[in-house]
């Protein structure tokens, strides 16, 4: 891997060459190891926090880690075309825009004992603006070169905390082409409800359940990109006791092979159907 400027990066990107790569700022990872038409997303996976804003932080590690998508990037590893931020939601949050990307509070609890400075506040959101720059450079990128893509934006979401049966996977649909792209989406909603996981747990799948895909990384491509379609995935934290802080690599792994399998011959059945 190589520690590369924003510029270097998306140079290339536009070059089509091959590599593996942190912003030098270290705020987020790129994998490319072929340019096929789809691409996986992480974008919370990340739980770096800087420590300037540790001291002025009310909430504690346990609950920044709660509310992030911990192993999401490793589901999804496997794959060519990788990116993942490294960085926390709490610092800035790359599936929200810009002017609210940086939390007052976090899940109606407040986040900082005094506002952030300007310099503070800048320094995230050219973090966050340098992501979308390289997000823009590679879906346009993919979509000269094959004329469609498929973007598969993993997350995962505390179903615990619900007071109702939830689905162990959700599709947040709302806002995409649900009349051009019905087909792809029920059929990825069938391949996950299928997914083999260990442990006894079960394998349920719905669409708009628990969330309904109004994330700003979505929007922001499929506002720029019309042939793209983004799969708002979010898997129930099955993976992990969400209460405890306890990781379980055997079910992480079962979900990072599943997607290995049937991940790109999902792929393959999209770009067939809408490539022009």
């Amino acid at each position: 891997m190589e520690k590369l400027s924003i510029h270097d990066i998306i140079l290339k990107i536009e070059k089509q060459e091959l590599f593996e790569a942190v912003s030098e700022d270290y705020s987020f990872t790129l994998k490319i190891d072929s340019y096929l038409p789809y691409v996986c997303a992480a974008v919370h996976d990340g739980h770096q926090f800087r420590k300037e804003l540790w001291d002025n932080c009310l909430h504690t590690e346990y609950e920044r880690w709660y509310e992030e998508d911990p192993a999401t990037k490793q589901m999804i590893q496997s794959h060519p075309i990788v990116i993942a931020g490294m960085d926390s939601r709490f610092e800035y949050d790359l599936n929200r825009p810009p002017q609210t990307a940086i939390y007052k509070d976090a899940w109606k609890v407040r986040l900082w004992k005094s506002s952030l400075s300007y310099d503070q506040r800048k320094k995230s959101l050219e973090k966050h603006a340098n992501f979308y720059k390289v997000v823009h450079a590679l879906i346009g990128k993919l979509e000269e070169k094959f004329s469609t893509c498929i973007v598969y934006d993993m997350h995962s979401y505390n179903w615990q905390r619900w007071d109702r049966k939830v689905p162990t996977w959700n599709l947040g649909t709302i806002n995409v082409d649900n009349y051009r792209f019905s087909d792809d989406i029920e059929s990825w909603r069938k391949i996950l409800g299928k997914t083999p996981f260990p442990n006894e747990i079960e394998s349920s799948s719905k669409v708009n359940d628990t969330f309904q895909g109004n994330g700003y990384f979505l929007k922001y491509i499929t506002t720029n990109f019309k042939n793209t379609l983004v799969l708002a995935t979010e898997i129930a934290k099955v993976y992990c006791n969400e209460l405890e802080q306890i990781l379980y690599p055997e079910v992480v792994s079962s979900v990072e092979e599943y997607l290995k399998l049937v991940l790109p011959e999902h792929a393959e059945s999209f770009y067939k159907k809408h490539k022009k």
